[in-house]
């Protein structure tokens, strides 16, 4: 009975509230156009995203070297994922719940998918070891501040609490992704963005790309951390980020979709790509 009622005060007919049903297209939708880009398209926006959040990671070390307060700089670190936002490049820990909504939904296949995450992840990694290679040419006072920062987490034990953190790291980001999705005013995603930024960088959360960017400025400047250390942090670091993305925010937000899901994969041709090539 409060099912029928639903449907009857909404403007639709769909199994969930009308503003989730709009969400939900618009996730599916924007995650098939990520799926569907060429290499060289999804590597050059990699590439962008990396470099444009290296313009974060400069806001966010100018201001930790004239406050050193954290969560100053992680409001001031926002100015790389509003860049990313504006600029439409992307992270790779933002490509969790839009294109994973998209293959479920029958609107791409899994090697898609595999093709989206591992050249995204390059070209953020290539793109970032770039900025900071510059950054740190042309700021190198800030040296021992970016020694500090990249040894908090190359020199963090692997513990529970490091686990966390990266958890915490990989959900926080696809929330904001999901905020994103959820609105169309522009004003409002960039307030979900600010949002993202504070909490990632303020609160020093462990995050693939935006720390592995300053372990890069701390090699580059002769910090003394290796390569081999920073890879170590990754490899952990890149793995519970893909558990609190796709487990606390994907999962949970495609089982309260699920009936869209259903209805979509229904009508969903059996070779995505043939429809696409047809359109």
């Amino acid at each position: 009975m409060s099912e029928q009622r639903r449907r009857e005060i909404g403007e639709s007919e769909a199994p969930v509230e009308d503003e989730l049903q709009e969400s939900f297209e618009n996730t599916v939708t924007e995650g098939a156009e990520r799926l569907h880009r060429t290499f060289r398209a999804v590597l050059v926006t990699g590439v962008f995203g990396g470099l444009e959040v290296g313009l974060g990671v400069l806001a966010y070390l100018a201001v930790m070297h004239q406050t050193g307060d954290h969560l100053l700089a992680g409001i001031a670190f926002s100015v790389g994922l509003i860049a990313l936002f504006l600029a439409h490049s992307e992270l790779f820990t933002e490509n969790f719940l839009m294109p994973v909504a998209a293959v479920i939904a029958k609107e791409a296949r899994l090697r898609q998918l595999g093709k989206l995450w591992g050249v995204t992840l390059l070209g953020n990694l290539a793109g970032g070891w770039i900025i900071m290679w510059i950054v740190m040419q042309a700021f190198p006072q800030w040296e021992s501040l970016i020694e500090e920062s990249a040894r908090h987490f190359t020199d963090a034990p692997f513990s529970l609490q490091t686990v966390a953190l990266a958890v915490l790291g990989g959900s926080t980001i696809t929330l904001m992704s999901r905020m994103q999705q959820g609105t169309s005013s522009d004003p409002a995603k960039i307030v979900a963005t600010v949002i993202g930024g504070f909490l990632l960088a303020g609160l020093q959360m462990f995050h693939s790309i935006l720390d592995s960017l300053l372990i890069f400025g701390a090699i580059q400047s002769g910090a003394g951390i290796t390569y081999l250390e920073w890879l170590t942090w990754f490899a952990y670091t890149l793995l519970f980020n893909m558990v609190g993305g796709l487990v606390l925010v994907t999962a949970l937000r495609l089982v309260r979709t699920k009936e869209l899901l259903k209805e979509r994969r229904e009508e969903a041709p059996d070779d995505p790509d043939a429809s696409r090539r047809s359109g």
